[in-house]
This record gives C-alpha cells, structure tokens and sequence, in this order.
C-alpha cells in the first residue's frame, strides 16, 4: 500500500527531472530524503530547488494517500542525524474522498508543456484562485496582476535568461538533463523548437518539439511563490504550493511553467527583492496560460522506477 503511494508521489514535478528524493518504508510510516547525489551543484548550490522538488513529491503523497484512503501525518524535517531527511508521514485510516478519482487523473495528467501559450487571457480570478489554493499549504503565493509589476518581471525574466544562457559552466551542467533517454532529464521530444528571431529564450535551448503557434504572443499570468525566509522549511512548503497550485491548474485546463532562472541568479533575485518590497521572499515564479484547443499531448516524460527510490 505504501509503496503504491510512493509510485504517485514520483508523478510530481522536479527541477529538471532530476527527481531529488529517495524514500524508506515501514508497514504504515513513510520517509522522505533529498537525494543531494542529483543536485545541481551550479544552478542550486543552496539546494533551494532540490528541496522544492522534494516539497512537490510530498504534497503528491499526500494527496495520494487521501484518494487512497489514508489520512497522512506529516512532520516536517524532523529532528535526527540526517539533514537530507525531508519529512515523516505516518499513515492512518480515513474514509474515500468522492473526488478521489479526480485528484489521481490530475497527478497522471500533469505536465510541463513549455510550447507558447495561446492568446487567450488568463482571468485575474483564476489566478487568485490558484493563489489560494497554494496559500493553504502554508506558504505565500502573489498573483501578478498590476501591469507595471509584471513589465518588470518579465524584463527580469529576460534577463536572468540571458545571464544564464551566457554562463558556460551551467549550460553545461543543463546539458547533463537535457536530450537524455534514460528515467530522467528532460526529453528533447518535449523542448519547443526555437522560432528565428524568438526574444523569448528557452532555459534548454532548441528542442525537437514543433510549436505551431509559436508566433503568437501569450496572455498569460504570472504568481510569485515564495515565504517568510530562505530555509529548508520555507523551501519544503513552496513546493508543496507549487504541486497544490499545478494539481489545481490541471483540472481547470490551464497549463503551467515554472521559473527558477529569476531567483537562481543574484543579479535578478535581487531585482524580485525589491520589486516585492518585504512582502514574500522569493523562491519560486509560475508562468500561467491556456494551450490550443486540440494540440497534441506531449510524451510523458520519463520517471525513475520504484525500486530506485526506495532506500532499505
């Protein structure tokens, strides 16, 4: 039964794919681990994204073990010898939720789409809904809905892209995840291809994706993650918004792309800080919007087995 859980909750989202966590099983107890052996030493030196990835993976177990009919008590890096030592659920019986079938379709259904958005606005209700939902997993979500704000977002956006892009040691360490054919990474069959004359950089460079409406400009929305500090805790609970939020936006039909590149870089961290004014520190931005009405699924992209993430 546990295990079962377990195999849901690697549905979720990681920076990368690079699936950061490993799990040990007892009869009614889970534990979750950073795997720190599938850090991005030079994108995530502090390992805020790793442990992020590790807050998504939780909230997908939860929301598992609830469809499945387990109430999950969680304590949150529990004291111990281990650092790397995320969290603790204990696992109770509880009745089936009626929207059980529900939540497993949006865990199997989620995805990172990165072709253009359509041109279709997102509603400022929507995103504040998304907000919320995010909001209740005790961490900070701001929907971007003042115009000027979101010009210098966007410009920040550019540019950590830009620096990035720039910065020889992390395209390399970016290439290490990308085009792999393996049960990580990102698959090239998933990366739009570069339209000529794009201003919009991909953080993995041309794909092999055909983006058909790539020369349509997106009216898409943006919500700024984040919390009180920069911690293991705060990070824990960013990822688990970030999963409720993503759940949220599947089963409304809305697509969602994250954006680590502005809070990765000091430059364009620094920028968000003061544009935020004290109001959240910044772990994570979420690009929203709508795909075309009949574009192709994607393949899905590969996930670990199991047995690999299971530690004895």
């Amino acid at each position: 039964m546990v295990r079962r859980i377990v195999e849901l909750a690697t549905l979720a989202p990681s920076i990368h794919n690079t699936q950061p966590w490993a799990w040990r099983l007892s009869d009614r107890e889970a534990r979750l681990y950073a795997d720190d052996t599938r850090q991005l030493r030079v994108e995530d030196p502090l390992r805020r994204n790793m442990v992020i990835s590790c807050g998504a993976a939780l909230h997908h177990f939860q929301l598992a073990a609830q469809a499945l009919g387990w109430r999950a008590e969680v304590k949150r890096l529990p004291e111990g010898d281990d650092p790397m030592l995320m969290a603790q659920v204990r696992l109770a019986r509880t009745p089936f939720h009626d929207d059980a079938g529900e939540v497993l379709d949006s865990m199997r259904a989620r995805c990172t789409d990165r072709r253009r958005f359509t041109s279709w606005p997102v509603p400022d209700e929507r995103l504040e809904a998304l907000a919320e939902e995010a909001s209740t997993w005790d961490a900070t979500a701001l929907p971007v809905l003042d115009l000027a704000t979101r010009f210098r977002l966007e410009s920040s956006i550019r540019r950590a892209l830009d620096l990035r892009a720039s910065d020889a040691i992390a395209t390399a360490e970016q290439a290490l995840w990308t085009g792999r054919s393996g049960d990580d990474g990102v698959p090239l069959q998933v990366v739009p291809e570069s339209p000529p004359g794009d201003d919009r950089l991909s953080r993995f460079g041309d794909g092999l994706l055909n983006d058909t409406r790539a020369e349509v400009r997106s009216s898409d929305g943006l919500i700024v993650l984040g919390g009180e500090g920069d911690s293991f805790g705060s990070w824990l609970r960013t990822g688990e918004a970030l999963s409720a939020l993503w759940l949220r936006a599947t089963r409304t039909g809305l697509s969602v792309v994250p954006l680590s590149q502005p809070v990765e870089v000091p430059a364009t961290r620094a920028e968000l800080q003061a544009l935020l004014r004290g109001t959240l520190e910044p772990h994570l931005l979420v690009r929203i919007g709508w795909q075309a009405i009949g574009r192709r699924e994607l393949p899905r992209t590969p996930r670990r087995p199991v047995d690999e993430v299971l530690r004895s």
